[in-house]
C-alpha cells in the first residue's frame, strides 16, 4: 500500500511509456531532460535509478494517486521499498524509461509547489534543492539572519508584526530541529539512507517478514470471546455491558485490519485486501479503501500540515501554528479555514483532546462513505472491485448492527442510544494510540534533502510497554520502527526495535520513546503550547488593529 500496489501492466489501458521519441530503457536521462517530462505534465518518479513514468498507472493505484503525486521528481527508492512487495518491486520495471547516474538530487514536487521548466539542457536550480530549511517560511525577516522576537508591544504593533511572529515561530521550530538531527548536506543524508538500507537487509536476513500465524491465531480467539461476550450479554438485556465489550472488538479488529492493509498477514496482495475489507467493512462498518488512500500518503509526508491528513484536524485539533494561515490541504483540496470556530476550538484544545476523541469512530463513518460514494478509489485495474466489495460490506454491517442488533434486539430509543455512544466511546483509546505517535512531534519542513528515514524518526514517537501489553497497543506502540518498516507483521516490531535503536546511535538520529503517561503529557503540552501561540497571535492583531484606528482617526483629525 504505497507508491504502487501488485498490479499486471496489461491491465492498464493507454499508452505506458509514450515519449517524443522511442528510448531504450536503459538509457541515460539528463536532469534537463526529466525536468522537461515533469514540466510536460508527465508523473516522473525515480526507484533504484530507475526513471519510471507512471501517468498511466494513477488512475489504477490501489492505494491513490496522491501518494504518487508526492514523490514526483525524486528519488522515491526507500519510500516505495518499504511500503511494496519484492513482487510489485520487480513488475515496476514494466513503467521504465531510463535511468540516471549517480547520485540524484530531489526536485520540489509540483504536489509541494515545486515549478518545472523546459530549458533544453539548462536546469532550474533554485527549483532543484527543495526549499532547504526555510521551507516552512513564507517571508523571512528581512534583515539580520537571527530570529526576530517583538521586544515591546509598541514594536509589535507594525503592519507585518503578525507574520513577523509567525515566520519567527517557523524558523524556531526549524532551528530547533536542525540543532537535534544530523545535518542535510548530501554525504551525511547519503551516509542514514545506506545504513537503513543495511538495516532493512539485515531485518529480512532475520526473518522479521516471517508472519506468526500462531500469533494471530490467539488474536482470532481473542476476537471470538469479545463478539461472544458481546452476543451474551445483549441477549441477556445488559446493553451496556454488550456495548462496551463490542467496542472493545473493534478496538482490538483494527489492528488487525491495520495489518492487513500494510500485506503485513500473508504478504499477498489480494488475500491480505480481502481480510482487511472483511474486517474493517464488514464487521467495523469502516472503508479499507479510505484508509488506505489517507494512510499511504501519511506515511509518506509524514506530520506536514499542508499533505498529511493524519494531522489535518481543523477546526478541532491545531497541532502547528502554520494552521493559523488557513493552510491549503492538498488530500482534501480545500482550504482549512482558521475562523471563529477554530480559533475558539484551540484556546481549549488541550482540554478538549480526550472528549473529541470519544466520538472519532463517528468521524470515521462519515470519511467513508464520502470516499465510497465519490468512487475515490480505482475503477479499473486490479483493484476495480474492491469499490464494490466494500459497498457490500457497508450493507452488511448495516444489516447486522443497524437492524440486527440496535434495532431488532434493544427496544428503546433510550437503550439504543446508550448502545451506540457506549459501543463507539469505548474504541477513543485507539484514537489516543493513533494521534499519540505523531501529534507531538515536529511538523517542520527541512525540505526535499532530507532522507526518509531521518523524516520519519523526526515525526514519529514510539511508546514504551512491558511485552505483556503488546495487545492493547497492537503494534501501534512501535510507530516509528513501522513508518521504517510497514511490511514488517507486527508481533514481530518488538524484535525489531533493537535493531532500529541501534541504526539510530550509529547515525545520530535521535529515537523518540515515551512511555504512555508520559507521551500523553507530551501530546497535551503540544496542544497546551499551541493554544499560547494562538493567543499571542490574536494579541499582535489586536494590537495591529488597534494602532491602524488610532493612525486613521489622527489623519482624519
Amino acid at each position: 500500500m504505497g507508491l504502487m500496489r501488485e498490479f499486471s501492466p496489461a491491465s492498464a489501458s493507454g499508452p505506458r511509456f509514450s515519449t517524443s521519441s522511442l528510448r531504450s530503457k536503459d538509457v541515460v536521462l539528463t536532469r534537463p531532460e526529466i525536468e522537461s517530462m515533469i514540466a510536460d505534465g508527465k508523473t516522473i518518479v525515480i526507484v533504484n535509478n530507475r526513471v519510471l513514468r507512471v501517468d498511466s498507472w494513477l488512475k489504477f493505484h490501489p492505494g491513490g494517486d496522491m501518494a504518487i503525486l508526492h514523490m514526483v521528481g525524486r528519488d522515491a527508492t526507500d519510500e516505495v521499498t518499504a511500503l511494496h512487495s519484492p513482487k510489485a518491486l520487480r513488475r515496476m520495471q514494466h513503467y521504465q524509461i531510463g535511468r540516471i547516474e549517480g547520485a540524484w538530487t530531489n526536485f520540489v514536487a509540483p504536489i509541494h509547489g515545486g515549478t518545472f521548466v523546459k530549458r533544453g539542457g539548462a536546469v532550474q536550480d533554485e527549483k532543484t534543492g527543495g526549499q532547504g530549511v526555510t521551507a516552512e517560511v513564507s517571508s523571512p525577516p528581512q534583515g539580520s539572519d537571527e530570529k526576530q522576537q517583538p521586544s515591546s508591544e509598541t514594536e509589535m504593533a507594525t503592519p507585518s508584526s503578525a507574520a513577523t511572529y509567525m515566520d519567527a515561530q517557523t524558523q524556531e521550530d526549524v532551528d530547533r530541529d536542525l540543532a537535534r538531527f544530523p545535518a542535510l548536506d548530501a554525504e551525511t543524508q547519503g551516509r542514514i539512507v545506506q545504513a537503513y538500507r543495511e538495516l532493512g537487509e539485515r531485518i529480512k536476513a532475520e526473518g522479521l517478514y516471517r508472519c506468526n500465524y500462531w500469533a494471530y491465531a490467539v488474536e482470532l480467539t481473542r476476537y471470538c470471546m469479545l463478539a461472544a461476550l458481546s452476543i451474551f450479554f445483549l441477549r441477556r438485556g445488559w446493553y451496556a455491558t454488550s456495548a462496551f465489550f463490542l467496542g472493545v472488538f473493534w478496538h482490538q479488529l483494527v489492528f488487525s485490519a491495520h495489518d492487513a492493509g500494510h500485506m503485513g498477514i500473508t504478504h499477498d496482495f489480494t488475500i491480505d485486501t480481502t481480510i482487511g475489507i472483511i474486517i474493517a467493512d464488514f464487521v467495523g462498518g469502516l472503508s479499507l479503501g479510505w484508509w488506505k488512500r489517507s494512510h499511504n500518503v501519511h506515511h509518506i509526508v509524514t506530520n506536514s500540515p499542508e499533505h498529511d491528513p493524519d494531522i489535518e484536524l481543523m477546526p478541532f485539533f491545531t497541532v502547528s501554528h502554520r494552521f493559523f494561515d488557513s493552510l491549503h490541504s492538498t488530500y482534501y483540496d480545500r482550504i482549512m479555514a482558521y475562523d471563529a470556530f477554530a480559533k475558539l476550538a484551540v484556546r481549549y484544545q488541550a482540554w478538549l483532546y480526550y472528549p473529541v476523541l470519544t466520538l472519532g469512530r463517528f468521524n470515521l463513518y462519515l470519511l467513508s462513505w464520502d470516499y465510497l460514494f465519490r468512487g475515490l478509489g480505482p475503477r479499473k485495474g486490479p483493484a476495480w472491485w474492491h469499490r464494490w466489495f466494500e459497498i457490500a460490506g457497508q450493507l452488511f454491517f448495516w444489516t447486522w448492527f443497524g437492524y440486527g442488533v440496535l434495532y431488532s434486539s434493544i427496544p428503546t430509543m433510550w437503550h439504543r442510544f446508550v448502545f451506540i455512544m457506549i459501543s463507539h466511546m469505548v474504541t477513543a483509546p485507539l484514537h489516543v494510540q493513533i494521534t499519540l505517535s505523531h501529534y507531538a512531534m515536529s511538523t517542520a519542513d527541512l525540505g526535499a534533502h532530507e532522507s526518509f528515514p531521518q523524516k520519519m524518526l523526526r515525526t514519529t514517537m514510539d511508546v514504551d510497554c512491558p511485552p505483556w501489553m503488546d495487545f492493547i497497543h497492537g503494534g501501534l506502540q512501535f510507530q516509528a520502527i513501522h513508518h521504517l518498516f510497514p511490511r514488517i507483521p507486527r508481533h514481530n516490531l518488538r524484535r525489531a526495535q533493537g535493531l532500529v535503536q541501534e541504526f539510530c546511535n550509529d547515525v545520530g538520529i535521535p529515537y523518540a520513546l515515551y512511555g504512555f503517561v508520559d507521551g500523553n503529557k507530551e501530546v497535551i503540552g503540544r496542544l497546551g503550547e499551541i493554544s499560547r501561540q494562538a493567543a499571542m497571535l490574536a494579541h499582535c492583531q489586536k494590537v495591529v488593529a488597534e494602532k491602524s484606528i488610532s493612525c486613521t482617526a489622527a489623519k482624519c483629525s
